[in-house]
């Protein structure tokens, strides 16, 4: 259809107007190449540049032959003239001839092309200066959000636990959008986030545990609630009677809470010709975790937020207690409390 339309227009006008399109387009395809380093890109540019040169040769080559047309001459007769003839040219010379009319007026070609060529080159001018004027496209990556899990059939401990929350409310609480502003890395952008509800460990589904994940490039910031009746103080004498060396107690939000210190766990898994197969499991970095209880009156139960990176590298202290005085105000039940 483009090329139908195309072929309407004048030649004064269709060649210019290819010209300064596939100029423009040149350029800029050229430009951003370079910038980009990519010579496919640059060899596109140097296709429309080539296009645009035959044009520009066609159109030279149109002006020099208006400027000097060819003169058509007529032949003199060449032999005896007739008496009819003769009658013929006198009969015609009294008929009286009227004045000469007054050529048509032909479009100015100059005009056209120059018509042309500025109103299409103020449209390559503006496609050219417009993502350095406009505000450009928001290219940058968006966070990620949490799954949703309504349809998801929550484990009985669930329903004998009614101020239980979910690995979904918990995973909205914990994916704020100053999460990696507060880790001290506001530049980064969460590329996964979930939530599970899950039970704890070695009580046969009794207790809820709900968790939530959000990964970012430097941090990894996991969050679970556990719906025991370890209070923080019996966790606190449990852990000194281990000779744990990271303990340090605080108080969050009015509530006992305590820092401590432990590795994560790294396991090896080999995809091979023969199937997969697992290494031993050894010692991951170092994560620090804030656990703080569910209530003022640590009755049992806790929040555990636990932070760690592939690097080995942690945030200070105050990071995590600055999430938790973000985080569990945002969720439901008793930790609004």
């Amino acid at each position: 259809m483009l090329g139908f339309l195309l072929r309407l227009l004048p030649f004064w006008v269709r060649e210019p107007l290819l010209i300064a399109v596939g100029s423009v387009l040149g350029v800029r395809i050229i430009y951003l190449a370079v910038r980009d380093d990519d010579p496919a890109a640059a060899g596109l540019g140097v296709v429309f540049l080539v296009f645009t040169g035959i044009r520009v040769y066609t159109v030279v080559r149109a002006l020099r032959a208006r400027r000097n047309p060819n003169t058509a001459t007529t032949a003199p007769a060449v032999g005896p003239v007739t008496d009819a003839a003769a009658q013929a040219q006198t009969q015609a010379a009294a008929v009286p001839v009227p004045g000469p009319v007054a050529p048509e007026k032909e479009p100015n070609a100059w005009g056209q092309a120059v018509a042309a060529v500025a109103v299409f080159g103020a449209l390559g001018a503006a496609l050219w200066v417009a993502p350095h004027v406009l505000p450009s496209a928001d290219n940058t990556p968006k966070p990620a959000s949490c799954s949703a899990q309504e349809h998801e059939e929550l484990p009985k401990a669930y329903k004998t636990t009614p101020q239980a929350v979910t690995g979904d409310q918990l995973c909205k609480a914990l994916n704020r959008p100053d999460l990696a502003r507060l880790l001290g890395t506001p530049g980064e952008t969460a590329t996964t986030a979930s939530g599970s509800n899950g039970t704890a460990a070695l009580t046969n589904g009794k207790v809820a545990e709900p968790e939530a994940e959000v990964v970012f490039d430097t941090y990894t910031v996991n969050m679970s609630a556990t719906y025991n009746e370890l209070s923080i103080a019996q966790y606190v004498k449990l852990e000194k009677i281990g000779n744990e060396q990271n303990i340090e107690t605080r108080t969050i939000l009015g509530r006992p809470a305590v820092f401590s210190s432990d590795h994560t766990m790294k396991l090896k898994i080999s995809l091979g010709t023969g199937g997969t197969s697992g290494g031993p499991v050894e010692q991951g970095p170092l994560a620090r975790t804030l656990s703080v209880a569910l209530g003022k009156d640590d009755r049992g139960g806790s929040y555990d937020i636990t932070v760690w990176s592939t690097s080995g590298a942690l945030p200070d202290d105050s990071a995590l207690i600055d999430i938790a005085e973000k985080v569990l105000p945002a969720l439901p039940g008793r930790s609004a409390r």
